[in-house]
């Protein structure tokens, strides 16, 4: 199994996961064009795709969803929430999805996983073969960590985790106090100390990949989340994988 990355951050989100000849994607706030180009770059294969699954209805992971499944003939699958939002609910490619009710693609298993975020009926993902002998966590747009969470995330092979903001930065930053507030919040998004205390909930002897996203450009910097997470990997802090607003990852692969 192998994901990529084809941007992370607040102004547009989309992960790709492939396994056995087929994929799906994870999100989808770019543009048609947008995502086109960002899989064209991946050498990714649109022929093999299977759905797009949105997490929310925020615009930086919504936005051309449906437009890519109406161009591609693809579903959409999303919560009957974030669909209502979007305005989904009478479309024929709309797929619903329910937390903790498995979804069964042609080579993909998919948990959906409730969080806590500002959003209506937000969800998350865990992705594994049919076998279950490989899982990804997907996990980002969530202000708090909860029992659920840890229990569903729980011996993956491979971590896409949020490390979005330093506190510290975020009050001296340029956000009004309202949105301060929103963003730190138990249904905002995670500091780069909550995905480290996260991460090393999650550590076991199986995990072969992490990789860190969602980081905001003006209340986080690179070097502070390599410095949290590599304490927790045991590792150099150059070590540390950050997935980027403006290009497209490369691929993990984990076995």
């Amino acid at each position: 199994m192998r994901y990529a990355s084809l941007g992370s951050g607040s102004k547009g989100n989309a992960t790709l996961v492939e396994h056995a000849g087929r994929s799906l994607l994870i999100d989808c706030g770019f543009s048609r064009k947008g995502i086109l180009e960002r899989m064209t770059a991946a050498s990714a294969d649109w022929s093999i795709l299977d759905a797009v699954l949105v997490t929310h209805e925020h615009t930086d992971h919504s936005r051309g969803a449906l437009a890519v499944c109406e161009w591609l003939d693809r579903p959409l699958y999303s919560s009957f929430g974030t669909a209502r939002k979007m305005g989904w609910l009478d479309h024929e490619l709309w797929r619903p999805l329910h937390g903790d009710q498995l979804l069964e693609l042609e080579t993909l298993r998919v948990r959906p996983v409730t969080v806590p975020h500002d959003a209506h009926e937000p969800l998350q993902f865990v992705v594994a073969s049919h076998t279950e002998e490989r899982r990804l966590g997907v996990l980002s747009d969530l202000g708090s960590i909860t029992p659920h969470i840890l229990d569903a995330y729980r011996e993956c092979h491979a971590l896409q985790l949020e490390a979005n903001h330093d506190p510290v930065m975020l009050r001296q930053g340029p956000y009004p106090p309202a949105l301060q507030a929103r963003v730190a919040g138990n249904y905002g998004h995670l500091s780069n100390g909550q995905c480290a205390q996260l991460l090393e909930a999650l550590l076991w002897s199986g995990l072969q990949q992490v990789t860190a996203g969602h980081i905001s450009e003006k209340n986080n910097s690179p070097e502070l989340v390599r410095r949290e997470l590599s304490r927790v990997l045991g590792c150099d802090a150059d070590s540390v994988q950050l997935l980027g607003q403006d290009g497209i990852s490369g691929w993990f692969e984990f076995r």
